[in-house]
């Protein structure tokens, strides 16, 4: 079974249920990539990400299909890891068909925006392109791709502890509107009443907005 394929599941009594498991931390995220060593020098020599665990098989475990791989991990400072499989087909992921490239990224968090200004003066010594340092209000980020195309953020906290609480108790309320204009927007789209882009009720980054 595929993600696109993943039955609609009906709502139970989540009061039933056993209680969530505490999400500590991300442990991995996966990706396909081209090449390991391509892939290591950029993680590691580049990034300074170490290289930290192997696993190779010709089977997958979760599905048992066969495909020879070697899937390979670096580790971050909190313990979690990015990793990678080769399957020796030196080919990267495709991207999706119906996403903007830059929607689908990996955020990374550092320490000060300084480090952002020293890593992107790093990639660009490598020939990377990047963009930023972006100015998003509670953070700066500045954003480039691996040689998998994959869409990295690095990102300097500005916001501290107590702002992102309060942050945190209009988020509800913000999403619950947006869903009530997605319905109607659904709504007036199948009856032919507009053929316009969602648009939020907000706009929190108005500085970014082309004057008229």
């Amino acid at each position: 079974m595929t993600a696109s394929s993943t039955p609609v599941v009906p709502h139970p009594d989540l009061s039933r249920l056993p209680a969530p498991a505490a999400w500590r931390q991300l442990h991995h995220y996966a990706y396909k990539a081209r090449d390991a060593e391509e892939t290591r020098r950029f993680y590691e020599d580049i990034l300074g990400l170490p290289l930290f665990h192997i696993i190779q098989s010709d089977y997958v475990p979760s599905t048992g299909e066969y495909c020879p791989y070697t899937h390979f991990f670096f580790r971050l400072k909190d313990g979690s890891f990015i990793a990678f499989f080769d399957i020796g087909d030196d080919e990267a992921a495709l991207p999706s068909p119906n996403t903007p490239l830059w929607i689908n990224h990996i955020s990374f968090r550092v320490d000060t925006v300084q480090e952002l200004e020293n890593t992107k003066a790093r990639l660009q010594a490598c020939g990377v392109d990047v963009l930023g340092v972006t100015d998003h209000h509670i953070f700066k980020s500045i954003y480039f791709f691996d040689p998998n195309g994959i869409r990295l953020e690095l990102t300097a906290q500005l916001a501290d502890e107590m702002q992102m609480q309060q942050e945190s108790q209009t988020a509800h309320a913000r999403l619950d509107e947006w869903t009530a204009r997605k319905q109607q927007w659904r709504k007036d789209r199948a009856e032919g009443k507009s053929g316009a882009p969602l648009k939020p009720q907000s706009n929190d980054r108005p500085e970014f907005v082309p004057p008229k």
